[in-house]
């Protein structure tokens, strides 16, 4: 097991592109308030450096008060949120966007997305909101997730500043390849959540065989994949070891015949999936 008892590995360690640390801590139904903020600050004080939340997910106050707690200067964070498909018309964006600030308690994000292309989603009107906010400075990136091959070029097209990233499903079950190279094609990051499938990748007999090899967990060598795809990877962790294990997966070195054997696993499992997402 990739294991430090007495160091982690520091910050500086993890990859970045452009800026934003290609490993994060996902809060996705981290509901309990003392729980969200506590597994927050322990990932900060880990060395993690990239804190993802969304306005649906109820807990922006939590994450806050983590940041706040931990011992960590906010402008070594790169945080991101995430903007609700019932308020994507433009005043809206424009409220519930401070909105989200007030409740992180800070100035600003590095990264605001539109969670979905969903419901009061019109990519003209929407994303001339979220260029303004990066006009007025409460965000320093565009984001989209979930988002298609043909929702991401319409909102390269209309969007007056660059869409940085896409935030999608992602992981050894749902690898996305066709929408990985739509993004690479329009110089779009791809960040992946649930990079373990919600648990389904633990129990894949290939994924097993090379954490023997590597004495990784199963977690650390998903996560390894992923970067090695050029994916930044936010699994949701709320305990200790879980933060601790998932952050180590940046000692993991997996090699061309890991990564072959990954890419061949003939398994496929979406785990988000609700009545209004695009490909539906």
């Amino acid at each position: 097991m990739v294991t430090s008892d007495e160091e982690t590995i520091p910050p500086e360690t993890c990859p970045t592109t452009d800026s934003m640390p290609m490993l994060g801590l996902g809060t996705w139904q981290n509901e309990d308030p003392e729980q969200c903020a506590e597994s927050v600050r322990t990932a900060l004080e880990t060395g993690y450096r990239h804190i993802d939340t969304a306005q649906i997910y109820g807990n922006e106050d939590a994450v806050g008060d983590g940041i706040a707690a931990a011992d960590v200067d906010r402008e070594e964070i790169f945080l991101a949120t995430k903007v609700w498909i019932d308020n994507l018309e433009h005043d809206d964006v424009l409220e519930t966007t401070r909105e989200s600030l007030d409740r992180l308690g800070v100035d600003y994000v590095d990264l605001l997305y539109v969670h979905w292309p969903s419901r009061t989603y019109d990519a003209e009107e929407t994303l001339g909101a979220f260029s303004e906010l990066v006009d007025e400075g409460l965000t320093e990136r565009v984001g989209v997730s979930n988002f298609q091959p043909e929702q991401l070029e319409e909102a390269v097209d209309v969007c007056d500043v660059p869409i940085f990233a896409n935030q999608v499903e992602l992981h050894p079950l749902l690898p996305q390849a066709e929408l990985r190279e739509a993004c690479e094609a329009h110089d779009v990051e791809v960040v992946g959540y649930s990079p373990l499938a919600r648990g389904q990748v633990l129990d894949q007999p290939d994924i097993q065989e090379i954490a023997d090899k590597h004495d990784a967990s199963e977690a650390q060598v998903s996560l390894a994949w992923a970067r090695e795809k050029g994916v930044t990877a936010i699994p949701k962790a709320t305990s200790a070891d879980h933060i601790t294990d998932n952050w180590e997966s940046l000692a993991v070195d997996l090699d061309d015949e890991d990564i072959d054997a990954i890419d061949a696993i003939d398994e496929t499992s979406r785990e988000v999936d609700p009545d209004f997402a695009p490909w539906n």
